[in-house]
């Protein structure tokens, strides 16, 4: 029967082919998606944010024409590298443990990887160009999985910011250690050289996703010089929260981000951090600025959905801390911008959010089924309404000995360490600086119940394994 299974296989690729060029000519029609994602840069670090001491005209022109979520929030960490949950949580659509599973899974790759699909690779599905390049800490077979295209991919852990360990795209998802390469140049001008040549390479009919994920402000901050000057430390503001120690021990005061200034804090020191942050965030901008304006150059810019965000906030220097390792504002808060066609412009949403929600609303943006596994919830309403409700209350969780909830303008934080328990409870909106902790307070003994059991709830509902009940909230060391 040599004929019949010839026919069958010529239908079968004829019947591929169809599907195929379905998908190429719906995707056609979807625009181009430019993701910019800094590295520890708090929500509060844009000019246009209400910031008078930092300058970021190009993320600042990116306001002007989009719309700024001002409480958007990641969930936290379940190690003290808050970065690669954070970032499995905003490529997964998924809540915290849930998107650790899913990352574990999909590097093993086992039989229960189809459990969940990353947004780059559901993109990549739907004929997208998918391109990659900077900081990617979530293994290099999910990498594999998401992009068709790259360069300057730098995976693994910290580096110097002039000293960059970076790969170069390989199609067949092979990364060896001894195929990468130190380059030359700084970081933040390294992934975005290669996210200009993309854009300006880019000639396809197929719709692209750009994935630019910088290294900056993370430290070492060793801005260049011409940034460094812009940020005089004896004219930087010390934050009104600052403190010489944090008042407790929250459970991480030894870690390496905490040890990057000695103990207790000076405002000189405080002040030395938050110049080389800034100046760190400025030469960004710059480098966005140089990925913008090749947008407007090429042609591309009509077509684009423009995202900014960050994979966490930093403390340098409020509460006494310096490191993300916590559940405050400072840590928890993250910048996201949406600029682009069908985007709003000049526009701030204040309601609560999550990274990880802009999955399913870029899912909705072009027109694609949300695959089941994603737990993050459409900002479509809020783009075409600021004041539409999106989330009444959030969750966080940092390791096995803090966890908090967010309900409206309250706030409770719980933190078990070594069996004793720590409760703290912030009115954000009288305190955005969560300075007065008014968990003591007998009027609050009725909201602090039911923040509790909101919590619990939301722990439940997230596969949080610890019990709020149970001593040392069932976390068992281990062993030796």
């Amino acid at each position: 029967m040599p004929g019949f299974h010839g026919r069958r296989d010529f239908l079968r690729g004829a019947g591929a082919a169809f599907v195929l060029g379905s998908r190429v000519r719906a995707a056609s029609k979807r625009p181009n998606i430019l993701i910019l994602f800094g590295d520890d840069q708090r929500h509060d670090t844009i000019g246009a944010l209400n910031n008078r001491e930092i300058r970021t005209p190009h993320l600042d022109r990116l306001i002007r024409s989009g719309t700024a979520f001002t409480n958007a929030h990641i969930m936290g960490g379940n190690q003290g590298a808050v970065c690669v949950p954070s970032r499995a949580m905003l490529l997964s659509g998924q809540s915290l443990f849930r998107a650790t599973d899913c990352f574990n899974a999909l590097n093993r790759g086992g039989t229960d990887a189809a459990a969940c699909t990353l947004f780059p690779e559901l993109l990549r599905q739907a004929g997208y160009t998918t391109f990659g390049t900077g900081k990617w800490h979530n293994g290099e077979q999910t990498y594999a999985r998401c992009f068709t295209a790259g360069g300057n991919i730098f995976f693994g852990g910290m580096s110097d910011h002039d000293r960059v360990p970076i790969a170069d795209f390989d199609p067949a998802g092979r990364y060896p250690r001894d195929k990468r390469r130190t380059a030359d140049g700084f970081s933040s001008e390294l992934f975005s050289d290669a996210a200009v040549n993309f854009l300006r390479g880019h000639k396809g009919g197929n719709p692209f996703l750009a994935y630019v994920s910088y290294t900056a402000p993370h430290d070492p901050r060793t801005p260049p010089k011409t940034y460094a000057d812009m940020y005089p430390p004896q004219k930087i503001a010390l934050p009104k929260n600052f403190l010489p120690e944090h008042p407790f021990d929250n459970g991480d005061l030894k870690l390496r981000d905490e040890n990057l200034a000695p103990w207790p804090r000076t405002p000189e020191i405080i002040r030395e951090h938050i110049a080389a942050y800034y100046g760190m965030i400025t030469h960004m901008d710059a480098q966005i600025g140089r990925v913008l304006d090749t947008l407007e150059e090429t042609g591309h810019a009509r077509h684009t959905i423009v995202i900014f965000a960050a994979d966490n906030g930093l403390a340098v220097g409020q509460h006494g801390l310096l490191g993300k390792q916590n559940l405050y504002d400072h840590s928890l808060r993250v910048p996201l911008i949406f600029s682009g066609p069908g985007i709003p412009g000049g526009r701030r949403v204040d309601s609560l959010c999550y990274l990880y929600d802009i999955y399913p609303t870029l899912c909705r943006q072009l027109g694609l089924s949300v695959p089941s596994s994603v737990e993050g919830i459409d900002l479509a309403p809020a783009l075409k309404h600021p004041r539409a409700p999106l989330r009444s209350d959030l969750f966080f969780a940092y390791r096995h000995f803090q966890r908090g909830v967010r309900s409206g303008n309250w706030k409770l934080m719980l933190y078990n360490v070594g069996g004793q328990i720590t409760t703290q409870l912030f009115d954000t909106r009288s305190d955005p600086w969560e300075m007065e902790n008014l968990a003591g307070r007998g009027s609050q003994a009725a909201r602090v119940r039911e923040l509790t059991a909101l919590l619990k709830d939301w722990m439940k509902r997230t596969g949080d394994s610890m019990n709020l009940d149970l001593p040392n909230w069932g976390h068992r060391p281990l062993a030796g």
